[in-house]
């Protein structure tokens, strides 16, 4: 038989600094950047730093807070035709794919998820948020590398001895791997009356 296969979902791993100012966060950015016309997921590395207009957490924003690290590993995704909550749900499923690998390349490190945030032995090590497009759901995963200026007690990659590019490539490929079995799955049943 011959195999299947459902490759509605690019990813890519972009070799260019991009600093992360939340303004990144907007439909086709991928596109732009890569040339992904389907659903996407890139990663990326460099600064961050998100205050003001630039937040897109409600509550940070009304709290005045803000989200800083010198050097980070940014992921964004854009799903089209898919609302806010399947979003929200499709960047937990990324973070538990990461958590899954730090695991697993930092052996002896146990990543606590709570929510769609990462920490270790209490200190933060990421940053994610979910929102809607008039065409897409978008999301930001970012995790530090560098934490040097977070606001709260944070750790990252380098502490951890994993490297960021092998550690986003694996990511991407696991990421993929999960949305190509959703596609296959939500295609190989039939309905039931």
């Amino acid at each position: 038989m011959k195999e299947i296969r459902y490759d509605l979902l690019g990813t890519a791993f972009v070799e260019e600094r991009i600093d992360y100012t939340g303004f990144e966060l907007r439909s086709h950015f991928i596109r732009e950047r890569t040339g992904i016309a389907t659903d996407g997921l890139i990663a990326f590395i460099g600064g961050c730093r998100v205050e003001g207009g630039a937040l897109v957490d409600l509550e940070d924003s009304e709290a005045g807070d803000y989200i800083a690290a010198e050097r980070m590993l940014h992921f964004i995704g854009e799903h089209f035709a898919v609302g806010a909550r399947e979003g929200n749900l499709r960047l937990r499923l990324l973070v538990a794919i990461a958590g899954e690998l730090i695991g697993g390349d930092a052996a002896g490190t146990a990543a606590e998820r709570r929510g769609d945030d990462l920490f270790v032995e209490g200190r933060k090590l990421t940053v994610a948020i979910s929102t809607v497009s008039a065409v897409s759901s978008l999301m930001h995963f970012g995790i530090n590398i560098d934490p040097a200026g977070a606001p709260v007690k944070a750790v990252g990659l380098d502490e951890l001895g994993i490297d960021p590019e092998r550690f986003a490539r694996s990511v991407l490929e696991r990421y993929g791997e999960e949305c190509r079995s959703i596609e296959t799955a939500l295609r190989k049943v039939r309905g039931v009356d």
